[in-house]
């Protein structure tokens, strides 16, 4: 008995062996990187971005959706070159259905027009597109589900410049290896879909609000943008 069951045991490392399978034997945890899925769209950019609309409203299971009141999609200019990525809804943005219209929002439009921008000159969204519960930053979980909504989100406005406010859309874009205090005010070109534009990290308004000290980088990093959209002819 002994003799068959060693007997099965080489049998069974030979399979594996055979098929390169020491990834199933190992003790890390298989990673499902669902951040590399693409989701894509037929139509004109008006059907494009309703299509996606939908396919987030029609998400199941999300404990984002259960708390939520609205789905907040996106604001401002579907053809502006420019878009603007925050972390998530806030309460305000839960009860009106749109992107920055809190104090954060109120703080984002007085730095946008300080550069001579406005929001029928950009288009705003944010990585999740439901509240989390209490105004707490999305999770890993949460942010990779809404990440492939978000990538095919930016290709169908397929900005020439995208903005990311706040750690959260820095993470989820660029990923975990620097700080939004390290990575702010540097411009880096990413192919997302079909879309490869000039990106740039700054302060999100709320840390702005907290910090006010900040707001003197978050100037340096508007007045860059000023002048990247002279240069890209936007």
């Amino acid at each position: 008995m002994k003799k068959n069951l060693n007997q099965k045991l080489i049998n069974l490392i030979e399979y594996y062996n055979l098929i390169n399978a020491n990834f199933l034997l190992s003790n890390v945890p298989i990673k499902r990187n669902s951040v590399n899925s693409t989701i894509s769209f037929s139509g004109t950019k008006i059907e494009k971005l309703n299509k996606l609309k939908k396919k987030i409203e029609l998400i199941k299971n999300c404990e984002l959706k259960k708390n939520a009141t609205n789905l907040v999609f996106g604001d401002g200019n579907i053809n502006s070159k420019i878009m603007i990525i925050g972390e998530g809804p806030g309460a305000n943005e839960d009860v009106e259905g749109k992107p920055f219209v809190g104090r954060a929002g109120k703080l984002l439009d007085k730095m946008l027009a300080s550069i001579k921008l406005n929001r029928t000159k950009v288009y705003i969204s944010n990585v999740v597109n439901y509240r989390p519960p209490e105004n707490r930053k999305p999770n890993e979980s949460e942010i990779d589900r809404y990440l492939p909504l978000l990538k095919a989100h930016i290709e169908i406005i397929n900005p020439k410049i995208l903005v990311l406010l706040g750690s959260t859309a820095l993470n989820a874009l660029i990923g975990n290896d620097t700080v939004i205090s390290k990575a702010r005010g540097q411009w880096v070109q990413k192919e997302i879909g079909k879309a490869n534009p000039w990106i740039i990290a700054s302060f999100h308004p709320a840390f702005l609000m907290r910090q006010p000290e900040q707001k003197k980088l978050a100037w340096i990093d508007l007045k860059m943008i000023r002048e990247k959209s002279k240069i890209l002819n936007i």
